[in-house]
């Protein structure tokens, strides 16, 4: 996957650890919802792979030295029979615009569901400070909070994602049981009542040798908008990454969240454009 982005946008954006939060979901079934291609002339390196994530979620990833031979047309249609067994009715990826997994994909009649992107905050860029309203502060999230920002997390990422709730223990996999977890990694608002209404969760990681900030979820309830508190969250973890050594930045959004203005009023700047790409089953 690696040597994938790194050939199709110039960066390696996946992390190990983020491979293995989503494989240790409570849920998941690893060895039911992944292939891997090996090399003929070494069966112990894979040269391609597909996974399907959810129900119409899925991943391939195929080394630039063995393209053009049919392995990812062959995968495509490896998790599109696995979709249709399962029950689902759409099944779909993301690739980087203009790569060559999109110009693929089109080809086959995958049509576009949705854009994203990559933003960063570039390094020395400043981090303006955003004041609470009266009667919210922010803290690092304790274990006692983690019911509740599941629960403000799901609630806000359901309003706009098609999908089933992930439960808390799926949930939980992909957070504070993460590799390489530590509590600063989890911050949230707390409102006048005293119940979490806005989180954020990121990640240390290290890019040709500097260390980067990735905020990986944000969220706040609908009842709690509009009063700066996203805002207040993402410049926390950002602040929170350079006290640990972070020199840059990092999220993803998509056009189903309408929330590309927010991250570009903090001074975030698009890194590269990825697009969903989905096909009906029949």
């Amino acid at each position: 996957m690696a040597d994938a982005e790194l050939h199709d946008i110039g960066s390696v954006e996946i992390e190990e650890e983020d491979i293995i939060a989503e494989w240790q979901r409570p849920s998941y079934d690893l060895a039911g919802s992944s292939v891997g291609v090996l090399d003929p002339a070494d069966g112990d390196r894979i040269v391609a792979y597909a996974e399907l994530m959810g129900a119409d979620r899925y991943d391939v990833a195929v080394h630039p030295d063995v393209r053009g031979r049919g392995i990812g047309t062959w995968l495509a249609g490896w998790v599109r029979d696995l979709a249709r067994e399962r029950g689902a009715k759409i099944v779909g990826m993301p690739v980087p615009e203009g790569s060559a997994g999109d110009r693929l994909l089109a080809e086959l009649g995958y049509h576009v569901r949705w854009t994203s992107w990559v933003l960063r905050l570039p390094e020395g860029r400043t981090i303006e400070e955003r004041p609470l309203p009266e009667g919210y502060s922010l803290r690092i999230a304790t274990e006692a909070d983690r019911a509740q920002v599941w629960q403000v997390t799901e609630d806000a990422f359901l309003e706009w994602s098609d999908r089933e709730r992930s439960s808390l223990e799926d949930f939980g996999a992909e957070v504070w049981q993460r590799p390489g977890f530590e509590p600063w990694h989890l911050q949230v608002v707390v409102g006048p009542e005293g119940d979490v209404v806005g989180s954020v969760f990121s990640t240390l990681s290290e890019i040709d040798g500097k260390k980067e900030t990735y905020v990986s979820r944000l969220a706040v309830s609908r009842d709690h908008r509009n009063r700066g508190l996203a805002q207040a969250l993402l410049v926390a973890a950002f602040g929170s990454g350079r006290e640990h050594g972070a020199v840059s930045s990092c999220l993803s959004t998509d056009s189903r969240t309408g929330a590309l203005t927010l991250y570009e009023k903090v001074g975030m700047v698009t890194q590269s454009v990825w697009v969903n790409r989905a096909i009906e089953l029949a």
